[in-house]
């Protein structure tokens, strides 16, 4: 699926996603067939592959991508847990997914900017 929506992918992608022991976004050049909203400025597509079993189930049957921001407001701390997401976030969406007890990952993502022309650069460890 990630081959739909990156022009380009480096071998480091793959590296990078198979070996990554927490969430890691990769941000990549020259994304397609997404949504123009989604794009940043510098023609750009951030991605994480979900290991997740809910969402890559979901992903598979829905046969795309799944899209998903932050779970907390700008400027306001990352959430740690579902009991610690604001009561305006959760009156905001649609629907909630009844999950198993949740597993408690208390770091942020890593983010990672790979470019076509090779540049690595970690926006986040």
């Amino acid at each position: 699926m990630l081959e739909r929506h990156i022009a380009q992918v480096p071998e480091a992608a793959y590296d990078i996603i198979d070996l990554s022991e927490k969430p890691t976004t990769i941000i990549f050049d020259q994304p397609i067939g997404v949504a123009k909203n989604l794009i940043g400025p510098d023609n750009s597509l951030g991605i994480r592959v979900a290991k997740d079993k809910f969402c890559s189930y979901l992903s598979q049957n829905i046969k795309g991508p799944l899209v998903s921001t932050s779970a907390n407001l700008a400027g306001q701390p990352t959430p740690k847990n579902f009991q610690e997401i604001s009561q305006e976030i959760l009156k905001g969406v649609d629907y909630i997914v009844p999950l198993e007890p949740e597993i408690h990952n208390n770091t942020p993502s890593t983010i990672i900017k790979l470019s076509n022309s090779g540049l690595v650069k970690v926006i986040r460890p």
